[in-house]
């Protein structure tokens, strides 16, 4: 059966069982084709999404799904059991997959990493200066039209920004859960209020007592 790779097959071996649900039900032979097929359709599909060079991952999967009774048609109840193995020229064209995968992932990565480079050089018209003399001495003359060209580039935000963005939520969320009562969020709520308004932030500190005692629907605002 076909792996995550079409052309790469898991070895599958399916002890099923199967029985009819309605009483008097004798014709076991002609239930046998449609608790086949269901078994085969339920393990294909499964199988298809992992690939063989994680058998056991793979093993798990479909044997959580086929020993759970299924019912694929009227009167009849099917489970099962599979057995993965994998041939050996099956397991060497994924590892050569995975192989070229993992070059292209890295050629990927670094042309993502040099276009970043080169955005955030033409987004600064200082370093843009000095790329373009660098690259092209004889054609200073030319930077205006490059420029003219480039109007509009956004330049990049710097990861530390959005580091430093993260770790004040991440701080302020550890602080806020650690507050268990309301009478310590509303003293948390009255100092960070207070500093607010000490820096000279009136707007952020209303906005803080706003969002603290939201106003009932209707009510007019203090």
């Amino acid at each position: 059966m076909a792996s995550r790779i079409r052309s790469v097959c898991f070895t599958v071996h399916i002890t099923g069982r199967w029985q009819g649900t309605h009483p008097g039900d004798t014709g076991q032979d002609d239930l046998a084709m449609p608790a086949r097929a269901h078994l085969r359709r339920q393990a294909a599909g499964i199988l298809c999404q992992h690939s063989v060079l994680d058998l056991a991952a793979a093993h798990d999967a479909i044997n959580s799904s086929l020993t759970r009774r299924g019912f694929p048609m009227p009167g009849l109840e099917v489970s099962g059991r599979a057995e993965l193995s994998v041939a050996r020229a099956d397991r060497a064209l994924a590892e050569e997959h995975a192989r070229r995968q993992q070059t292209a992932d890295l050629e990927h990565g670094e042309e993502l990493h040099r276009l970043t480079h080169l955005q955030r050089v033409l987004a600064d018209p200082d370093r843009r200066r000095v790329w373009w003399i660098a690259r092209f001495p004889d054609r200073f003359n030319d930077l205006d039209n490059l420029a003219q060209a480039l109007k509009g580039l956004p330049a990049l935000q710097e990861a530390q920004d959005d580091d430093l963005r993260g770790d004040i939520r991440r701080f302020t969320d550890d602080l806020v859960t650690t507050l268990h009562t309301p009478q310590q969020r509303e003293v948390f709520v009255q100092a960070l209020v207070q500093t607010l308004t000490a820096l000279g932030h009136q707007r952020l500190a209303t906005a803080a007592v706003l969002r603290h005692h939201p106003h009932d629907p209707g009510s007019t605002p203090a």
